[in-house]
């Protein structure tokens, strides 16, 4: 029974948490990660100076930008994404861009004016439009087009960052699949979410993974409220394959969606570990292919980031909220939850899940009973279980050395007979009838300190009779 009792208490103790372990593995694991995720947009702007109607005029247009997803690795601010997500504003194209803006500022500033000089309505010639728009561009030099390129990374919450390249990775001349199409980002920011980076070699055919970015196609849609949009979306696929690519770099091939916008994403294992960063999505002729994207191994981002200063085992205190948070809430402790939830909204202010899951914490706290009675429960069953064992104990304890009458006969008529004690008390012993034979009378003061010990061999076996 003794060895028994630790294992049953163990198995009541540990039945809670594998069910709660079971259920976290996809939702709480995901919770975890996305707000790690955030929006960058590589921006080049410009001032143009153009003559329009006969005037000349310096115009500011709107700036050229591209937007892709990264994630932070470390609390300082260090965060990841694709080369060819901030291509434009680590190495600009200058003439291609400086075209792309002087045709937007005469677009804009310029072409109305022109043709309501020469009387025509907007719209009413496009033909005509089109041949003043190819004027003004080969009329203004490119040099004198001032380009101001930008890193900009925007969380969740809407908080927006300037950001530093502060080490990138072409994707390659010609190439779509480098396997180093990355680019080290730093905010000035502090206690920012992270995500844990995670052992790519170990994946195998057919390892669900999880990809979290922020895709075009839900960022602009028109069904989605704007105030919305910027919480990163999830999809989920398996591995699907292990390529090389052109440039002879290890690609990995997921079945799991991706769009544009998704580029520089964290591709997450099933524990919510790093083990790619979602690079170029397939494209076919009617736009993208899905079932057939490719991942970065995290073995490569390792090697990336190798010769940084990036701590990779550094503690978020944004993290140690959350994950504590979470970990209350679907436990169904609810009040314990609302301090981390708290706490972690003040790191973070108003992210898409923190408040989600903080309004819904308080919404089951109004409902929770006063006691939690399936604990209560579960300890109590506990210990009726531990007062039962308590109580066997004891009484083997105290019949550990009990023999029965028939062993005591028995053992009289061996060849060494025991040596019999009659240790009854004395009231007992004058009222009963009974005498055993052979047996010595002795009463608890003989037995004790400074009494009469009876006279027995102390090798002999002793059997006592006591009330």
């Amino acid at each position: 029974m003794r060895r028994w009792l630790p294992a049953l208490v163990a198995v009541l103790l540990l039945l809670p948490t594998a069910a709660r372990a079971q259920e976290r593995s996809l939702q709480e694991m995901l919770l975890r990660s996305k707000p790690a995720a955030a929006i960058v947009v590589a921006e080049v702007a410009g001032e143009v100076k153009l003559r329009c109607a006969g005037v000349d005029k310096t115009i500011a247009p709107t700036p050229y930008r591209e937007s892709g997803t990264g994630f932070f690795l470390s609390p300082r601010g260090w965060l990841v994404t694709n080369g060819h997500v901030v291509f434009v504003a680590h190495e600009p194209p200058r003439r291609w861009l400086a075209t792309h803006l002087i045709e937007k500022a005469f677009r804009a500033d310029c072409l109305p004016d022109v043709l309501a000089r020469r009387g025509l309505a907007p719209g009413a010639r496009p033909e005509v439009e089109e041949s003043l728009v190819r004027e003004a561009v080969a009329a203004t030099p490119a040099d004198l087009v001032k380009l101001d390129p930008k890193v900009w990374v925007i969380l969740q919450n809407g908080v927006r960052f300037e950001a530093r390249i502060a080490k990138y990775s072409a994707p390659g001349s010609g190439v779509a699949m480098s396997g180093r199409d990355l680019a080290l980002l730093r905010v000035e920011a502090a206690d920012m979410p992270t995500l844990p980076l995670g052992d790519s070699s170990a994946l195998k055919i057919g390892d669900r993974v999880s990809i979290v970015g922020f895709p075009g196609v839900v960022m602009t849609h028109e069904l989605i409220n704007p105030a919305t949009r910027v919480q990163a979306s999830v999809t989920h696929g398996a591995i699907s394959g292990f390529q090389q690519s052109r440039a002879n770099q290890p690609v990995i091939q997921t079945d799991a969606s991706a769009e544009a916008g998704s580029s520089g994403g964290p591709v997450l294992d099933a524990r919510g570990r790093v083990v790619g960063v979602m690079t170029f999505v397939t494209q076919g002729e009617g736009g993208a292919v899905q079932g057939f994207n490719f991942v970065i191994p995290s073995a490569a981002l390792r090697d990336f980031l190798s010769g940084t200063t990036v701590a990779l085992d550094e503690t978020s205190r944004f993290n140690a909220a959350w994950h504590a948070g979470l970990a209350d809430f679907f436990a169904g402790s609810y009040s314990r939850a609302a301090r981390s939830l708290t706490e972690a909204n003040r790191l973070a202010p108003e992210l898409p899940d923190v408040m989600r899951i903080t309004q819904e914490n308080a919404a089951r706290m109004k409902t929770q009973p006063w006691l939690p009675w399936g604990e209560v429960g579960a300890m109590l069953v506990v210990v009726a279980f531990a007062g039962y064992a308590f109580v066997l104990w004891r009484r083997w304890q105290r019949n550990r050395f009990r023999i029965s009458p028939f062993e005591v006969a028995r053992l009289l008529e061996g060849t060494e007979p025991p040596a019999i004690l009659d240790a009854r008390e004395a009231t007992a012993y004058e009222r009963s009838p009974v005498r055993i034979p052979r047996s010595l009378r002795v009463t608890s003061k003989d037995l004790g300190d400074g009494g009469k010990h009876p006279d027995i061999d102390r090798a002999r076996l002793v059997v006592a009779y006591c009330t």
